[in-house]
């Protein structure tokens, strides 16, 4: 992703790297590598109150990192022009 070099987010690469885009699954929407389960769900649930642990209970299949790694996504996505 540029996001890692134009905005210097070197922090952020492992974070980043769990993240994944795909145009031949969920649309090409950015996804937890690994699941069909969307960034933009993972945002979607957090700005409705939920917390990282019912999150991560409803979805057992994704890591505390995975949110981190969503966030993440938004921030870089935030910067970008």
């Amino acid at each position: 992703m540029a996001y890692r070099d134009v905005y210097g987010a070197q922090f952020m690469t492992p974070l980043l790297d769990r993240i994944s885009i795909d145009p031949r699954i969920c649309f090409g929407k950015p996804r937890i590598k690994g699941t069909r389960i969307w960034v933009s769900l993972i945002l979607d649930f957090l700005a409705s109150g939920e917390t990282k642990d019912q999150i991560l209970a409803a979805y057992p299949q994704l890591q505390p990192d995975d949110i981190q790694a969503a966030l993440a996504y938004a921030v870089c996505e935030s910067l970008s022009p």
